[in-house]
């Protein structure tokens, strides 16, 4: 089993989304790509966080997922 990417965005829609899923008692993984190009010394993009839970939590977090999706 591994990881699966629930969201690709701003950093704003990112937290907010992850904040969601950890109230369901499930570990989000936050790749962070802005700090890691600026680090870098390369530039960003708008999509530049992405978030990932587990194969196995997906199917507990999907209806969360979706909602948030309508919602922005």
């Amino acid at each position: 089993m591994g990881l699966m990417k629930v969201f690709s965005g701003s950093e704003i829609l990112a937290l907010a989304l992850k904040e969601k899923i950890e109230a369901v008692n499930v570990d989000v993984l936050m790749k962070d790509n802005i700090q890691s190009g600026r680090l870098a010394g390369f530039g960003t993009s708008g999509s530049a966080v992405e978030l990932f839970v587990q194969e196995t939590d997906f199917s507990k977090v999907n209806p969360i997922i979706e909602e948030f999706r309508l919602n922005i």
